[in-house]
């Protein structure tokens, strides 16, 4: 197993540098296994372990001139080893090293990428606690509904990121494979047993039926991963931004000290940081058509896949990321603002209670139609009027007063009566 390692910047992950070091960790772990079977002698490989080394910059020299990275990168390290060196890429092709080095990027991309992962769960988890009995209200078609409380909103959204927890466990499983089969994948010219025990060292699996390369369906279900966790990170930017508008403030981004929101206008604070998220969400998600295309390869391969990976892949984990520190960070430090939510939701004499009057006149035995009809009339009266009480209405209205008592109606705008069943949806998700 070789060591991960560690590194502050998702951006370090898809360096020339480090993709070079893990070209060499292929190539070091293909001579011990050589070596083992008895293919090479076990002193060659104690002189390339050795000397093994590479410059980037006499590796992009070679390329120059041979026109090829692998070779160029093979070049520079026989600078380094010598005669020894001779034993290195014995019965490989390119895309062995090429393939099998990549998946060791795409593996650590995920560390990294679920680490803060981890974060965001955990700083959802603590609004959603924090706000559990925040009432406010919810909307569909974004016209009020019914009351919801802020934690229970965040409860969904903390379902969904544990889904993509999961997701992503099993896509670091299915891209860690490696492939140690020669030119077309037939091992015509390498023992499969090497492949087994290099990738054994590499924490890697073996491609169970590779070409010349590994079938790029992994790697497009590798984008796809990456695509729906930010297009969850989007839903949630775009419930931020509406939240905040200034005809809902319920919610806020947090405004620093010294920030400024307009060059002409200085009451601004905007959802920069949400907007942000948005837009980048759309580049991942076309990165995720990009690696669908690579999927149609001619034949046992060709590099039409290799110029899109080569821009993609690094954009990709690097936006995704930088788009899951910068959600955390504003769900951690978002601003909440109950008085608001309880001022919209009982704007117009709390209409969005609705439900709660014709379900109790149809318990008292009126037709659904006629109870529906009774309140429809009354929420409509007071709907989008300055003045507009649906409250006051329904308790003027002889239809509805000779049906139900004056506790009754009271019991019927009380929010907790759609809390109640909450705490089933906490118990679920342990919070």
């Amino acid at each position: 197993m070789i060591e991960r390692y560690t590194l502050p910047e998702m951006g370090e992950l898809w360096t020339d540098t480090y993709k070079l070091k893990t070209w060499l960790q292929v190539e070091i772990a293909v001579c011990e296994a050589q070596a083992e079977l008895g293919y090479i002698p076990a002193e060659a490989v104690a002189a390339i372990k050795a000397k093994a080394n590479f410059d980037p910059q006499r590796v992009l020299e070679i390329e120059k001139e041979v026109k090829h990275d692998v070779i160029a990168f093979l070049t520079n390290v026989n600078e380094y080893v010598g005669d020894a060196g001779r034993y290195i890429h014995l019965g490989m092709t390119s895309s062995d090293m090429l393939d099998t080095a990549l998946a060791l990027q795409m593996v650590a991309s995920l560390d990294v990428i679920m680490s803060q992962l981890e974060a965001l769960i955990q700083a959802i988890r603590y609004q959603a606690q924090q706000h559990r009995n925040t009432v406010m209200i919810g909307r569909s078609h974004g016209i009020h509904a019914e009351p919801i409380t802020f934690g229970f909103k965040l409860a969904g959204w903390l379902a969904e990121v544990l889904r993509h927890r999961d997701r992503l466990c099993y896509l670091q499983q299915e891209i860690a494979v490696g492939k140690i089969s020669g030119a077309v994948g037939t091992y015509a010219n390498i023992d499969p047993q090497i492949e087994a025990i290099a990738c054994q060292k590499l924490g890697l699996q073996p491609d169970c039926a590779s070409t010349q390369v590994i079938s790029r369906d992994r790697h497009a279900n590798f984008f796809n991963g990456l695509a729906l966790l930010t297009a969850s990170i989007e839903r949630f930017a775009v419930e931020i931004r509406n939240l905040q508008r200034t005809d809902v403030l319920e919610v806020e981004e947090f405004f620093s000290k010294g920030q400024k929101g307009s060059s002409a206008m200085p009451h601004k604070r905007n959802p920069i940081r949400s907007e942000r998220l948005t837009g980048m969400a759309r580049l991942v998600r076309g990165y995720a058509v990009s690696g669908i295309e690579n999927v149609a390869l001619w034949h046992e391969r060709d590099i039409s896949h290799s110029s899109v990976e080569r821009v993609a892949l690094p954009d990709a984990c690097i936006l995704t990321h930088f788009m899951l520190v910068e959600i955390t960070d504003l769900v951690k430090h978002l601003l909440v603002y109950p008085d608001n939510m309880a001022r919209n939701m009982n704007v117009y004499g709390g209409v969005v209670f609705s439900q709660r009057v014709m379900l109790a006149l149809v318990e008292k035995g009126l037709k659904r139609e006629e109870a529906y009809a009774i309140v429809q009339s009354c929420a409509h009266a007071a709907w989008n009027k300055d003045d507009g009480n649906f409250r006051a209405l329904i308790e003027q209205d002889p239809r509805v007063t000779e049906k139900l008592s004056a506790e009754e109606i009271a019991a019927c705008f009380d929010p907790q009566l759609h809390l109640r069943n909450l705490d089933q949806i906490y118990q679920r998700l342990g919070i």
